[in-house]
């Protein structure tokens, strides 16, 4: 794997650890905000990485559903995942300031695409599930 793309999946990886370990606790203040904003993280930095081994640009973009475009010519099979990409979007920005509440069962949702996205662009790295 291209050393770019090593890089990007260690970042992925990090938003990954965080957004499980903050779903597993159960605190009075509600973390769903940043599960799901990490979850989003996570699949874009994955698809970025996906990207950069590819050989392809890597648009200045948080839109998964782009970033989806740009590799749909090599992974057409992803296309799948356009539905639950275009929910992980507004966790990007919207969600990270005030007035925007995610709920628990919005970060399990969350939680649970990033799971799914994560282990195809993991294999499709040559890296196993996890």
């Amino acid at each position: 794997m291209k050393a770019d793309a090593r890089d990007w999946v260690e970042s992925a990886e990090v938003d990954f650890q965080v957004a499980s370990s903050q779903f597993r606790l159960r605190t009075k203040r509600s973390t769903a905000n940043a599960i799901c904003f990490h979850c989003q993280q996570c699949v874009e930095r994955y698809l970025k990485a996906r990207l950069v081994e590819a050989g392809l640009d890597i648009p200045r973009t948080h839109d998964l559903v782009l970033l989806l475009q740009r590799l749909s010519p090599i992974e057409p099979l992803w296309t799948a995942f356009a539905p639950s990409l275009r929910g992980l979007n507004d966790y990007a920005v919207k969600y990270r300031y005030p007035g925007h509440i995610a709920t628990r069962a919005d970060a399990r949702e969350a939680l649970k695409a990033c799971r799914s996205i994560r282990v195809e662009v993991r294999l499709s790295l040559g890296l196993p599930k996890k």
